[in-house]
């Protein structure tokens, strides 16, 4: 493929190359933009990956004409429907470019001509897996047809400085089909994720050469296409009950962007030999650890118990900033006792019962403000930089005993 962008080939001291701010095309989008770190870079190749039906065709039909000027031609490359089809969706969008090309091609030597010729200024190839080149034999979809079409498109992003997108499907684990290698080809890896039965669609990088990794975007799916969602914590937190047992607002954070979301457990005395343990939006092995330290630290007798745990909203949660609103809201429904609506929860659990410290504290509690929530429990270590900020009262924990002890006692 040669030097990217025509760069010397020879090696060069650190100090001597001359650095410059990556060009960026507006892609019209806050979310998207956000995600892509500032925009997407000339000349970059981003994957974007998730479920069927999930949105992609839409997210990137709705995209692609707002990345021209006047007169600035686009290629949406489609191997997968014809053209009538495309205008089709394109009409239920409402999409009106001038400027946009479709083309329903799978052959890549035809489709790098009709991009030579046309010289447009970004390029949308769906999908990858349906695109192959005669210089191989293999059948399109297979690992080499894929690696060696990514390898091309790569080259030929680099070469012309025009931003390429390329559509990956996904295994029924969620992963990238085809080479893990095709992940560190591409210069960004977004996914696309939502829940089939939820409107909302959060799309998340997980690797970007240009900009940070683990932002989030996040969309609503309605019937003239996907529209942007400015504030997110607000649609997680839609319909909550103000008097339930075993709900609980916790903070988790998204690249640089704190959401807010509604964590549900239901506690109920079990009728098989064995309790059943489900989690949804939560690792499994995360809540029988907590559910553990709560039997051996604060005496909660949850072994005889069938215990289910859900994020609202079908987001998923890693961080362990969650740890102690699982706690709170498995002994709300335990207890039968509901927790104020106005209080918001964080800290990290361990082993020994105590209530570690969580990042970026300062960042969740100002965004529980913004929503209008006036208490916060939150670690000790964490207390001294929630002091200064206005309209929310602050109780600091040491230990899972006096988080219970205030939860349970406050009205």
């Amino acid at each position: 493929m040669g030097s990217a962008k025509g760069e010397s080939s020879h090696p060069m001291l650190v100090g001597d190359i001359i650095g410059q701010e990556e060009m960026r095309l507006d892609t019209g989008l806050k979310e998207l933009n956000r995600v892509l770190g500032g925009g997407v870079v000339m000349g970059s190749l981003v994957l974007v990956g998730g479920d069927p039906g999930i949105g992609k065709t839409t997210l990137l039909l709705q995209t692609l004409p707002r990345l021209s000027g006047p007169g600035s031609p686009l290629l949406y490359v489609s191997g997968e429907e014809s053209a009538r089809q495309m205008k089709m969706r394109g009409d239920r969008l409402g999409l009106s470019s001038p400027n946009l090309y479709i083309y329903p091609e799978t052959s890549l030597e035809d489709i790098l001509k009709a991009a030579k010729n046309l010289q447009p200024v970004a390029m949308v190839v769906d999908s990858i897996q349906t695109v192959f080149t005669d210089q191989i034999s293999s059948a399109p979809g297979s690992v080499s047809q894929v690696q060696e079409v990514a390898c091309r498109l790569m080259g030929y992003a680099k070469q012309s400085g025009v931003p390429v997108f390329i559509i990956g499907h996904v295994t029924k684990e969620g992963m990238i089909a085809g080479p893990r290698l095709l992940e560190h080809i591409v210069d960004t890896v977004l996914y696309f994720e939502g829940e089939k039965g939820q409107a909302f669609r959060i799309l998340r990088a997980v690797k970007n050469r240009f900009g940070a990794t683990n932002e989030i975007g996040v969309f609503e799916m309605k019937t003239g296409g996907l529209e942007e969602v400015g504030n997110p914590s607000e649609l997680f937190l839609a319909g909550r009950p103000q008097r339930s047992t075993g709900s609980v607002v916790v903070s988790c954070l998204e690249g640089s962007r704190p959401l807010l979301v509604e964590l549900q457990a239901l506690v109920a005395e079990t009728g098989f030999a064995i309790p059943k343990r489900m989690s949804n939006g939560v690792e499994l092995n995360r809540v029988s650890l907590l559910l553990a330290v709560m039997e051996k630290r604060l005496g909660l007798h949850v072994s005889g118990q069938d215990v289910y745990i859900n994020v609202v909203g079908g987001l998923r949660i890693d961080e362990p900033s969650i740890d102690l609103g699982l706690v709170v809201a498995i002994a709300s429904s335990l207890r039968d006792h509901p927790i104020s609506a106005r209080l918001i929860v964080l800290g990290e659990v361990g082993l020994g019962g105590e209530v570690r410290p969580v990042n970026q504290i300062e960042l969740r509690v100002r965004e529980a403000v913004k929503l209008g929530f006036d208490r916060c429990l939150i670690p000790e270590r964490n207390e001294e930089k929630c002091r200064a900020i206005e309209g929310i009262e602050v109780l600091s924990v040491g230990e899972i005993g006096e988080a219970l002890d205030v939860v349970m006692n406050d009205g």
